[in-house]
């Protein structure tokens, strides 16, 4: 039979209880006292009741200065707990929280800030200049609040002196606690852009009711109780760090710990020195901190699940040994449709498997995206995904109703992304449909490609294309462009691959890159690679004699 994941059983069973604010306010009636928020590198905490004071506060600040529910405030700030303090007021009063990438100025800035509206933005002053730069563009903003990040930068003035009204942020939280009704569930919550890796980046609408319950699909898979403490080192602009890190701990009655950044070499340090029980890796992350060298002291934590999305199937077990893990869990979703993919805890999968379906949630389907119509189990087709509950869901793409529509179409929304599904019910990822290769009649998964290179020792970062293959028309060969830590043979490369990938895969060509470039949020720009295609110094196995040519 069929298997699917039945798990998932909601904290806060009453649907009208899925806000930040319905969750804050539980928990700091139930464990006032009790630890939320640590961030090592200022030095604090954060009891229950002193979130929700703060939260409060920064609310009334909001309303005071003429903030309206639904009123959209830009955060632009580094990991910090006055970012997420801000991130609570915004959820407390009502407001819809816009988060956006640190790293964006000039076109992509202004195309964010446009887009949404915003009235009111909470920054770091290291990023006032920024504004200033698109300020004929940026003039729907009425007030700033500056985070002081001890640079010593005058951005208030600043910000003055160009005709804004700003405040330094200390000022939020002297506002009036907020009398105010709280936001339904159904209510906009926030706005999460997505990388643009295409084209202009879309702003997913989602609401509150969408961002509880991402948060519970992570509590559900990694069994979060009041009991754990939850570490995120990834940036709070983007959701792996907030609705599936701190909101999680929220939901749960747990601890959270926030840091500025990923730190490979330091990570296992950090999970040692806060108590951390859960965590969550992103992309290459696992990867990157499995090759640390091995200490005497890595079993001596109290680490028991991880979150990899994905999990690195050919490392998971040696990894779970090494530091004394007891589970790696997975799941596969999008911003816009929360994850209706999960792992079961503790559950050995299929090497690759990202999970099985939330049947309970959602309803999925892999189909042909060029028909819409379903495909044989066992073969690839795009992930369609509908929900089951109201409002788990993104609501569409801000200000973007074409692109709302033509992602919705015929009632389902189209991932874009390529899955196959077995017999007994296990989902596999293969690829982006526009990344998909097709090489001598093959299809070939790009992502399992990169995946078995950057198992490679000197591997840090791989990425692999498509490139005109000139004899067969519309196919492929594969292009492999590797950043390392060392110097090597391209030839040694090729030769890791064989056994751990079809012979078919394996790419004909390699280059050889200082960096992959990437989008702001740190995504590969593949488009790029493409354009830049092969190059005088690209390695080509079928041009040299390495042992490789067929």
């Amino acid at each position: 039979m069929t298997r699917v994941y039945r798990d998932l059983v909601p904290t806060f069973g009453d649907p009208l209880d899925w806000t930040l604010n319905t969750v804050l306010r539980h928990h700091a009636s139930v464990r006032p006292d009790s630890t939320f928020l640590m961030t090592p590198e200022e030095g604090l905490e954060w009891t229950y009741a002193e979130m929700l004071g703060s939260a409060e506060r920064i609310a009334g600040a909001l309303g005071k200065a003429g903030a309206e529910q639904g009123d959209r405030v830009i955060i632009m700030a580094l990991n910090s707990s006055r970012l997420v303090r801000s991130w609570f007021g915004t959820a407390v009063g009502g407001q819809v929280e816009v988060p956006i990438n640190t790293n964006y100025e000039g076109e992509f800035l202004r195309h964010q800030v446009v887009t949404v509206g915003a009235r009111w933005a909470v920054i770091d002053d290291t990023f006032a200049e920024r504004f200033v730069a698109i300020a004929e563009h940026a003039r729907g903003i009425e007030k700033f609040w500056v985070i002081d990040t001890g640079t010593g930068t005058e951005a208030v003035e600043l910000l003055r002196r160009h005709g804004w009204s700003a405040e330094p942020w200390d000022a939020l939280e002297e506002g009036p606690v907020l009398e105010r009704p709280a936001p339904r569930p159904e209510e906009l919550g926030a706005i999460f852009f997505t990388s643009g890796t295409t084209g202009p980046s879309k702003g997913v609408a989602m609401p509150h009711s969408q961002l509880y319950f991402f948060a519970q699909i992570v509590v559900s898979l990694t069994r979060l109780t009041h009991e754990d403490t939850y570490l995120t080192t990834t940036p709070l602009f983007h959701g792996n760090a907030q609705f599936m890190a701190v909101y999680p701990a929220l939901v749960a009655g747990a601890r959270a710990v926030v840091r500025p950044k990923f730190s490979a070499s330091r990570w296992i340090d950090h999970v040692r020195d806060s108590g951390v029980t859960v965590t969550n890796f992103v992309g290459v992350m696992m990867d990157f901190a499995w090759k640390q060298p091995p200490r005497d002291n890595d079993l001596d934590n109290r680490l028991r699940c991880v979150y990899a999305a994905p999990t690195a199937s050919s490392i998971v077990e040696q990894f779970k040994k090494r530091y004394g893990i007891e589970a790696f869990v997975d799941a596969f979703g999008l911003t816009e449709t929360c994850a209706p993919i999960m792992s079961p805890y503790g559950v050995d999968r299929p090497a690759g498997a990202a999970g099985l379906q939330a049947a309970d949630w959602f309803d999925l389907r892999l189909v042909d995206p060029e028909t819409d119509r379903e495909v044989p189990v066992g073969e690839i087709g795009e992930l369609v995904v509908r929900p089951k509950q109201p409002w788990t869901c993104s609501m569409g793409y801000y200000g973007m109703p074409e692109k709302t529509v033509e992602a919705w179409r015929n009632l389902w929304f189209h991932t874009g992304d390529a899955l196959r599904k077995d017999a007994d019910g296990w989902f596999y990822f293969v690829d982006r449909y526009k990344d998909a290769l097709r090489r001598r009649g093959e299809n070939i998964s790009s992502y399992e490609v990169e995946q078995a290179v950057l198992g490679h020792p000197a591997v840090t970062e791989c990425a692999v294309i498509g490139v005109p293959a000139g004899v067969e028309a519309g196919e492929d060969e594969v292009l492999a462009v590797v950043v390392t830590s060392q110097p090597c043979d391209p030839a040694e490369i090729l030769e890791w691959c064989r056994g751990r990938i079809p012979e078919f895969a394996i790419p004909r060509f390699v280059r050889f890159v200082d960096a992959l470039p990437k989008t702001p949020s740190e995504k590969v720009r593949k488009a790029a690679l493409r354009e830049t295609g092969i190059t005088a110094d690209t390695f080509d196995r079928q041009e040299k004699v390495h042992g490789l040519q067929r």
